[in-house]
């Protein structure tokens, strides 16, 4: 057995399958930067689409020790059951992706650490506070608040998360917690994020693959490390210089290859789950396409149509309904409704 193959294979005895997402960036020609990524859970996640002004005064959620801060920019975020903010894109072209890591392990938070900032919230710190990934990982680096996890509500278990960022000109992070230490992956070229294994693993994996060669053989499954494998060969075959309404199309079609059908399950790995959503992002333009499982229209949020100057202690919303089920076609910004703001989980709220 070859080293690569043996490293492969000591790899893939490690993985433990998770709730399954993918996340893939594209890197065209004249600055065209897409981001797709697919959710995949058990269950609704009661999604909706929100659009939040800059402004807004927030803390941490992680009880009397929690971080502050005021939101620098407005952002439109994907939900989690209205209570976290998983998926988003902020008014300078900067994205965020929560997807699940069950190797998570995060720092303990004690009344001496530095403040707090609930698992909920992380997502959403990134898009208030940033305008580039390299203005993040900077931040990121210096530690300014603890993260702190909680439960996820109806699940009985904790939230295990790791998280991507990507901007208009190309960059990528991923950030990890990985024996209770913070880990950041920066590069241009970390293009591609799924869940188990680590990231540093899943770097290791695809290397294997590359020996082989996609136009010989990918792996085909649903678990993790074979969505990475086929998302990092796809986005790299789709062409790269290309006008936006050919590469948009180009990245539905790799974030599709990659998602779960809706139904898929197995008794041998009960975590794999099917996609409920995707979300497609056009940096250069602020475009935020959104596709339901369970939807026959694909539509898309023009940022540059939306006021995030509103008053700070409003917001607006867009209801996808039961299952992300209700029908939107075409530029969507017009159909927000003013509603009052979702509240973010805090500290013990989830059990």
């Amino acid at each position: 057995m070859s080293q690569l193959l043996l490293a492969s294979s000591l790899l893939l005895s490690r993985i433990t399958i998770a709730m399954a997402c993918t996340r893939v960036v594209y890197l065209g020609e004249e600055q065209q930067i897409i981001t797709a990524r697919s959710m995949d859970w058990k269950m609704d996640l009661g999604t909706n689409l929100w659009a939040l002004p800059r402004g807004v005064k927030r803390q941490g959620q992680a009880g009397a020790n929690s971080l502050s801060w005021e939101s620098r920019y407005g952002s439109l975020v994907a939900t989690g059951y209205d209570i976290a903010t998983t998926d988003g894109l902020n008014e300078k072209g900067l994205a965020v992706n929560l997807l699940w890591l069950v190797e998570s392990e995060y720092p303990t938070f004690t009344p001496e650490s530095k403040p707090g900032l609930n698992i909920s919230l992380w997502a959403q710190y990134m898009l208030d506070s940033f305008a580039s990934v390299d203005e993040a990982v900077k931040a990121l680096e210096k530690e300014p608040f603890t993260l702190v996890t909680d439960q996820v509500p109806g699940q009985g278990r904790l939230a295990t998360l790791h998280l991507s960022l990507s901007d208009a000109s190309g960059d990528s992070a991923i950030v990890e917690y990985i024996g209770g230490k913070q880990v950041i992956h920066h590069d241009r070229k970390y293009q591609v994020m799924t869940n188990s294994p680590v990231f540093g693993d899943q770097l290791a994996l695809n290397a294997y693959w590359k020996q082989i060669g996609g136009t010989v053989m990918l792996p085909g499954t649903n678990r993790a490390a074979d969505r990475f494998v086929r998302a990092s060969f796809y986005v790299d075959a789709i062409p790269q210089k290309a006008p936006i309404a050919e590469a948009l199309a180009s990245m539905f079609g790799v974030i599709r290859n990659v998602s779960v059908p809706y139904g898929i399950a197995s008794e041998t790995e009960p975590n794999i789950s099917s996609t409920r959503w995707r979300t497609v992002v056009d940096h250069k333009h602020l475009n935020y396409f959104f596709e339901s499982a369970f939807s026959p229209n694909t539509f898309w949020v023009d940022l540059k149509k939306i006021d995030f100057g509103m008053d700070p202690s409003k917001a607006l919303k867009l209801d996808l309904g039961p299952m992300a089920s209700q029908v939107y076609a075409g530029e969507v910004s017009s159909s927000f409704e003013p509603a009052q703001p979702f509240t973010f989980l805090s500290v013990g709220a989830g059990k």
